[in-house]
Parts: C-alpha cells; structure tokens; sequence
C-alpha cells in the first residue's frame, strides 16, 4: 500500500512534536502541543493575538485561550504594540525564551538523527523538496 506524501510528512511532524514535547516536560516546561505551536508562531518582536491566531489556524477564541495558559506558565506576556497605542503583543518573557531554545535545540537534535539515519544527500534532497513546496503552500513564508 502506497502512504500519501501528505501523511508521510504528518507522521515526521508528529514524530518530531512527540520527541519536542518529552523534552519540554523533561526539562519543566508545562506545555502543551496545542501552546507549542501557537508559541513557535510568536516573532522575535512580539506577535498580535489576530496574527498567531491565523497562522496557527485556530480561532482567536482558542489563541487567547493558549495564550493564558502560556501566560499562567510565565512563558509570554501581553505588552502595548508601540505601532498601535490600542493594540497589544504576545512576546516571550525570559522563561519563555529559555524554553523556545530548549525546543529548536532538541528539534536540531532529532534533525541530525534524521540526517544521519538518510544520508547528507537523501536529507539535502528532502529539505530542498519540502522547500519548493513551501513556495506553494504556506502563505506566511
């Protein structure tokens, strides 16, 4: 039987949040999957709730809910967006930067596994297909 491109990448996806998500608990991040991924959406400068919200597909309901669990977890914080007195930002405080670090680091980690388990030129292959086809399916390139 023949998997479909689409699920075999899910299946990395989930592999590498699965590896992600034991590493924040290991290391004390009370995250959840749900929070993670909002949370890696948040720019260097600050995110607008609207703006995680949509990239994460999810409504802003849910966003704001995600929001203050990080919240509660001291991960973010809500600051005025100096481009607008009326609207705020969702930046990550100093706990939240350590644990965004902890989660590349450990996504770095399951990459060279990856990498070594294909070969440099498979894994270059891979990374410049999923590239191309990025070009095509993520409107927040």
């Amino acid at each position: 039987m023949t998997v479909d491109l689409a699920t075999l990448m899910l299946i990395a996806y989930r592999a590498m949040d699965d590896q992600v998500m034991h590493a924040m608990h290991q290391a004390g991040f009370k995250v959840t999957i749900a929070q993670g991924r909002l949370a890696q959406r948040i720019a260097p400068n600050g995110s607008r709730l609207t703006d995680l919200a949509e990239q994460a597909q999810v409504t802003k309901q849910t966003a704001s809910l995600l929001v203050d669990a990080l919240e509660r977890e001291g991960m973010v914080e809500r600051v005025p967006d100096p481009a607008d007195g009326r609207a705020r930002l969702i930046r990550f405080t100093e706990r939240g930067q350590i644990a965004s670090a902890h989660a590349m680091e450990t996504v770095m980690r399951v990459e060279r596994t990856w990498i070594e388990h294909l070969g440099p030129e498979l894994a270059g292959s891979l990374r410049e297909a999923l590239t191309k086809l990025r070009e095509i399916t993520d409107p927040y390139q």
